[in-house]
């Protein structure tokens, strides 16, 4: 039972350590939106959306407010989840750049399919 224990908590080091190798440092620009929203319909772009029961002022900083994902949609129609201190205090660092094409550099990961973008700062680039 030990000698199994001790390789378990080797292999977990191992993937521990591993972990981060599998993402890459990237640099991308695109615009901050609101994740849910803009995967609901693509035009929800800036801070005001479309929603099932009428357009909503302000959508996405309220959602951004409550703690949901915000992300980064390049020019290519890549979509990009924001992570790390950006994302940290609900979304306090992204909120005054919803809507704006920001550039960020982070580590780039897969994450189930979908990608995201772990980084502590931004930088403006147009409003």
């Amino acid at each position: 039972m030990r000698k199994l224990f001790c390789s378990l908590t080797a292999a977990a080091l191992v993937l521990a350590l591993a972990a981060p190798a599998f993402a890459k440092t990237e640099t991308v620009t695109g615009q901050v939106v609101d994740a849910g929203c803009y995967k609901m319909d693509k035009s929800n772009t800036g801070a005001d959306h479309k929603m099932p029961k009428g357009d909503t002022k302000d959508c996405a900083a309220m959602c951004a407010k409550g703690g949901k994902p915000m992300a980064l949609l390049t020019s290519d129609g890549k979509v990009y989840e924001i992570a790390g201190g950006l994302a940290a205090e609900k979304n306090a660092k992204i909120i005054p750049h919803i809507g704006h094409t920001v550039e960020i550099t982070g580590d780039v990961m897969d994450h189930g399919g979908s990608m995201m973008i772990t980084a502590d700062s931004l930088k403006m680039i147009s409003k």
